[in-house]
């Protein structure tokens, strides 16, 4: 049954095309990054919410307060820097973009104009590019009262596609004409992408070629503008006082690790539709900590709680503990770079780096996804066997992971069924015999070498981390256990100084490329470290695209030669089919590595109070408090 309306959620999600929301899913395991109201047959959570026709505050019914938390110390709130989801909430209440999500007059998630008067269609060019022209409303200020241009958002998008600036979400900019000159080798830093101030209101912006999902990206939170005068101050971003942002409301005070308070913007050309004056964002990673405030009542809304809780909470709080479909995975990735190989090996280049993706799918197998998803998450989630998340549809409109693996017997990767369990282990064992020394009467390898698992602070990561530690022990393997506070983990992750660590992505739009365009060696948010390091000399890839009309044959190339033409020819590709058929071929090489190992497909366990009305989130994983009321 849960497995049901999880698919119908996110099946409700596609027809809607709402784009899984963003940035690294990376609050508890538990708690996905989308959310659906305390209704789960709805999109919205509550439809009077819409932002068409929001209410004006009222003393007498509202409090025009609202505190919440999301997670601890966001690691940026810098729109181009940004690339986690509790980041991104709090970035879409301060800026806004071209584009935003609402929901329509049904209380439905749609894309809406926000700077721009309307989304409009492009102009096809004779050399196949695409030339979109947007006209910017009026009335739109800088918190400092200074207007917001059209040369405002040629600032910020030139500076986040920037090799200077070496955003993890730089990539996002690649269908912008002038992307691959700013990266090219040789480039100099003075390339441009393709994008013009006509005059202060008229922006003018040139893709590569069509695109599907560029609306999406204009309401995705690196495309906001930034000011150039203030970010010219690196520190613009941790201090409310530098904070020049041109949202609904403004950051009026920040005690790190405490509290970020927003206050409404009475200058925001739609202030008149936002109900919440203001918005504490609380920090804390402590589940028990934020069920402790929800329950005593300062706090409205918590994005996690203490997995022992949950069967509980669902009892004593049907309304206000929310389980929502999201458009997201929760995996486990390793670092490429790390000798996972026994000290006495002697395998070398391609074979080494063949036996290491054989062991590392092979551990994958002895994981008990089941397990995890019944015993520890227990909040609906279906065990993963692709990278791509459940929900997000192929060419012919069947759901992309459907169609993944190269075993037509069982949908993806490796059969996640628990009937599959001891046969999955079986082979497991197998596989690693012909690497490391075992020990048959105690059933346990001997030689292979010690592993850190690394996670950030959460009950919830930990539990997952220590089953898969018990069940690497029962084989004779050590994995540490290692947790470090979010922003911290972040950095680490991102720098490859681990062997082992959890991870978490909710797509950025309905796309799988969304999945898939991140594992490239350029892009910032490549925590595998594919093509980085030791790995960027290792030939051992292989990838073959004539059968689909492409001149690509590589038989045993580095990651550049193969994963990133593959990427880039999907970028490219207009053809729908073949499109996706490049999409299955890129995850199909992904998945060959071994690198990420798929654990479930999320979904967003949440609590809001009976008080609180005309709140909604999308599958992006982002919520939206502006439109709300709290009642006495």
């Amino acid at each position: 049954m849960k497995k049901k309306l999880l698919s119908v959620l996110l099946a409700s999600s596609m027809v809607l095309s709402l784009a899984a929301c963003g940035a690294s899913s990376e609050t508890a395991p538990q708690s996905t990054d989308t959310q659906q109201p305390q209704s789960t047959e709805t999109t919205a959570s509550d439809a009077n919410a819409s932002t068409d026709a929001a209410p004006a505050a009222d003393a007498g019914t509202n409090k025009g307060v609202i505190n919440v938390c999301l997670a601890s110390e966001p690691a940026t709130l810098d729109p181009a820097l940004n690339s986690a989801v509790d980041g991104a909430t709090m970035i879409n209440h301060l800026f806004s973009g071209l584009a935003k999500w609402g929901l329509d007059a049904n209380g439905n998630l749609e894309l809406q104009p926000d700077c721009a008067e309307a989304l409009v269609d492009g102009v096809e060019n004779e050399d196949g590019t695409v030339t979109y022209t947007y006209t910017l409303r009026d009335g739109l200020t800088w918190s400092d009262g200074q207007p917001v241009t059209a040369n405002d958002f040629v600032f910020a998008w030139n500076r986040a596609a920037s090799q200077a600036l070496a955003a993890d979400y730089g990539y996002m900019f690649e269908v912008v004409d002038g992307y691959a000159d700013i990266w090219a080798d040789g480039a100099t830093g003075e390339e441009k992408l393709n994008v013009k101030a006509i005059d202060d209101k008229t922006l003018e912006v040139t893709l590569a070629n069509q695109i599907a999902y560029w609306n999406e990206l204009l309401a995705f939170p690196t495309y906001m503008p930034v000011r150039e005068d203030v970010v010219a101050n690196e520190a613009w971003a941790t201090d409310p006082s530098t904070y020049v942002n041109n949202g609904a409301y403004t950051m009026t005070s920040w005690d790190h690790n405490s509290v970020i308070t927003l206050t409404k913007n009475e200058n925001f050309v739609d202030a008149a539709n936002v109900t919440m004056n203001e918005i504490n964002f609380y920090l804390s990673d402590d589940a028990n900590n934020q069920l402790a405030n929800f329950e005593n009542g300062d706090w409205e809304f918590i994005d996690d709680v203490p997995t022992n809780e949950i069967a509980s909470l669902k009892e004593n709080y049907p309304t206000q503990f929310v389980t929502a479909g999201q458009l997201g995975t929760y995996y486990v990735c390793w670092n490429i770079n790390e000798e996972i190989l026994p000290s006495t090996s002697t395998l070398t280049g391609v074979e080494k780096a063949k036996a290491e993706n054989e062991v590392r799918n092979a551990l994958a197998l002895l994981i008990d996804r089941n397990y995890i998803v019944n015993d520890i998450a227990q909040g609906g989630q279906v065990p993963a066997s692709s990278f791509v998340a459940m929900g997000l549809t192929d060419a012919d409109g069947s759901q992309f992971y459907e169609n993944a693996g190269p075993d037509s017997s069982f949908t993806g990767y490796y059969d996640v069924t628990d009937a599959a369990y001891e046969a999955n282990w079986t082979s497991a064992l197998e596989t690693l015999k012909k690497y490391y020394t075992f020990d048959e009467s105690t059933q346990q390898f001997t030689d292979f070498p010690t592993l850190t698992y690394l996670y950030n602070t959460s009950e919830g990561h930990k539990a997952i981390g220590e089953a898969i530690q018990s069940t690497f022990a029962g084989v004779g393997i050590t994995l540490n256990l290692e947790n470090q506070e979010w922003a911290t983990f972040l950095d680490t992750r991102k720098a490859g100084n681990y062997s082992i660590a959890r991870n978490g992505w909710l797509g950025d739009y309905n796309d799988p490329i969304s999945f898939l365009d991140m594992w490239t060696t350029a892009s910032g948010n490549n925590d595998v470290q594919f093509g980085k390091g030791d790995n960027a000399k290792v030939a051992a890839y292989s990838i073959d695209l004539t059968d689909l009309g492409y001149d690509t044959k590589v038989e045993n190339g580095t990651w550049a030669e193969t994963y990133d033409v593959v990427i880039a020819d999907i970028k490219k590709c207009t053809d729908a089919n073949t499109r996706y058929a490049l999409m299955h071929r890129a995850e199909d090489l992904l998945m060959s590595t071994g690198c990420i190992c798929p654990i479930y497909y999320y979904t967003d366990l949440y609590m809001i109070s009976d008080k609180v009305n005309g709140f909604f989130s999308s599958p992006l994983g982002y919520k939206y408090f502006m439109y709300c009321t709290v009642a006495e």
